[in-house]
């Protein structure tokens, strides 16, 4: 398949500049879709050298596909955004783009990681309420991680803050300076699995596995490679944000001299929510989405859905090699139910 994609540039409420991928290869028999990547990474983390990727596999089914790039993404301008940020202004402004490009009303999403938590935010708000349908991997209203990554995120972060503003996996192929080159040796020094050090900085960042966001065996040869070029910088300022909600077990605003949540008030969503977590993921462990789906029964019994991948990981639930056989028809699925 010739895959190609229209670039819709927009800007989000504060201004930020951001752009939308449009997939050009489909029917559009079926309405919007739009993919929400996690931080650090970009649109194209969804579009893997696999037989079948995520896009594919919703084009083949007739939805029209689109592509958030929001401010977290590696295509666009560095900067120091956190969850609340992102909530606020990208997401409400991205679902408002494609319905005024499209002429539809309402649309679906699939969302990842910290694409995932900042448009729960949204959700929570109210600040998306034209999205129906919402397909959910890795984490949710409930981030929950390996008792390594909360002493990282702990006592770790203030240090390595101290001399940095951004970690950069990139730095696995190329660190520019003496701080960048004893951090690497470190990590490399940490992480013996057999991975590109481009992935192992990638789970030295982001989790307490080795590797930390895939098992290599889900991965082709060709997407081990490929995934070396779709990490880069990722901002300080998240993890501090992403640390307060771990300590308390939910999503909670930031900076804010408040002890509510976002779950306050039994918040109950007005779009149908399917949760998927991959049972080998040391980023987020699978009783983050668990702990939402409990709490979901317990607001909107009987509604929302919840699959924990065996043989899965963080990232690998999309581009791993037999995921359009094993995660891609649950989604679809749960697309098509309404």
């Amino acid at each position: 398949m010739n895959d190609s994609f229209q670039i819709i540039p927009f800007k989000a409420k504060d201004g930020f500049p951001l752009n939308l991928w449009r997939y050009e290869n489909s029917s559009r028999t079926k309405g919007p879709v739009l993919l929400v990547h996690g931080a650090g990474v970009r649109a194209n983390i969804f579009n893997a050298p696999t037989d079948k990727n995520i896009i594919q596999a919703l084009a083949e089914d007739g939805y029209d596909v689109w592509l958030e790039n929001w401010r977290a993404s590696i295509d666009l301008e560095p900067n120091e955004w956190d969850l609340d940020i992102v909530a606020e202004n990208d997401h409400p402004a991205a679902v408002e783009k494609i319905l005024a490009e499209t002429g539809k009303k309402e649309l679906k999403a699939i969302i990842h990681c910290q694409g995932s938590t900042s448009f729960m935010i949204s959700v929570a708000k109210g600040l998306v309420p034209q999205v129906t349908t919402i397909v959910s991997n890795a984490v949710s209203f409930h981030p929950v991680v390996p008792k390594w990554s909360v002493f990282k995120l702990r006592f770790l972060v203030p240090v390595v803050n101290a001399l940095f503003d951004y970690l950069n996996p990139q730095w696995g192929l190329e660190a520019p300076n003496l701080k960048t080159k004893f951090l690497r040796k470190v990590v490399k020094w940490t992480h013996p699995e057999d991975d590109t050090m481009v992935g192992k900085f990638v789970s030295f960042t982001y989790g307490s596995g080795f590797p930390a966001l895939w098992l290599l065996e889900n991965l082709n040869e060709e997407t081990k490679q490929w995934i070396q070029h779709e990490f880069a910088e990722v901002p300080l300022s998240f993890f501090k944000h992403i640390r307060d909600c771990v300590n308390i077990g939910v999503l909670r605003p930031n900076y804010r001299k408040t002890s509510k949540t976002y779950l306050d008030g039994n918040f109950k969503p007005k779009a149908r929510i399917a949760l998927f977590g991959g049972r080998q993921n040391l980023c987020f462990l699978p009783d983050s989405q668990q702990n939402t789906f409990e709490y979901l029964e317990r607001v909107d019994p009987g509604v929302h859905k919840l699959y924990i991948l065996e043989n899965y990981s963080h990232l690998d639930v999309f581009f791993g090699k037999n995921s359009h056989r094993d995660v891609f028809p649950l989604m679809l699925a749960e697309l098509n139910k309404s």
